[in-house]
């Protein structure tokens, strides 16, 4: 595990303690799960590896190839993409826990050759040269940047020419007005809700060409009873690490924090690409 400078990594300490439980809940997977339907009775670990295959598909990232995971979470997606692409990963994350959590993971699945992780800001990446990477991966992790423009900017001069970046976040679903949005972002703690017009609006003025764009909330955020039911079903090994107050909480947060639904909250993976020139 690298760190960048101590001045650069605040904030990190409200993922510090909400990853340590999702890392004994989601197996170090820190985003949603997909699943096809209501009748899918995949587990939430399961369907969690199946959106980060997915942003693998899109991405397109190869063996060999150097991929930068943008807001790492505890390390789940960043190994996945290794063990199943044969890429080499950098996670980078503000939380000391999960930079800690992934080293230990990648050093425990015999990883830690093609697997790192950095403690530090995914808008400070000053130390990594121009075109270090061959693809970038974001996944829930822009919506909580606090200058998106000045982030995607920093990621297109670190992703080499030709290279892809897929991001999968929130989005707004359609017809949901101005007010409503003010409201559910608030609610949810969504810095960032849009919709995914303005994700691809800052793309492209960031010097990146969108070239894919999938809307699937009703797969995704459409899902909430299944976080739920996953929380009850983990609750004794949930409940050995954190108590039983805190698996109680943690599914009256899920409960409120799906409650809008995917008629309100859509869910967007999109690919851009930086143009060869």
């Amino acid at each position: 595990m690298s760190t960048t400078t101590a001045e650069t990594i605040t904030g990190g300490e409200r993922w510090d303690e909400s990853s340590a439980i999702s890392d004994v809940f989601n197996d170090g997977q820190a985003h949603l799960g997909y699943w096809y339907g209501p009748d899918d009775g995949t587990p939430m670990v399961s369907a969690a590896h199946r959106l980060t295959r997915k942003v693998a598909d899109v991405l397109g990232v190869r063996a060999g190839e150097r991929l930068l995971d943008v807001g790492c979470g505890p390390g789940g997606p960043s190994i996945q993409m290794a063990e199943e692409t044969g890429a080499r990963v950098t996670g980078i994350t503000i939380s000391g826990f999960e930079a800690e959590a992934g080293t230990r993971k990648a050093a425990e699945r015999g990883l830690a050759d093609r697997v790192d992780f950095e403690h530090g800001d995914y808008s400070e990446l000053g130390h990594h040269a121009d075109g270090s990477f061959d693809a970038v991966m974001a996944m829930e992790s822009l919506q909580y940047s606090p200058d998106l423009a000045r982030t995607l900017s920093g990621l297109e001069r670190v992703l080499r020419p030709g290279g892809a970046l897929t991001m999968t976040d929130y989005t707004l679903a359609p017809g949901v007005g101005q007010a409503e949005r003010d409201v559910l972002a608030a609610n949810l703690g969504l810095p960032l809700l849009q919709p995914v017009e303005a994700w691809l609006d800052v793309l492209r003025e960031a010097g990146l060409e969108v070239e894919e764009w999938t809307q699937c909330g009703p797969r995704v955020f459409g899902m909430g009873p299944k976080y739920v039911e996953a929380a009850e079903q983990t609750r004794d090994k949930l409940a050995a690490a954190f108590g039983e107050e805190a698996v109680t909480g943690l599914k009256q947060a899920m409960g409120d924090f799906f409650s809008p639904g995917a008629d309100q909250i859509a869910y967007s993976i999109v690919t851009a690409r930086k143009p060869r020139r």
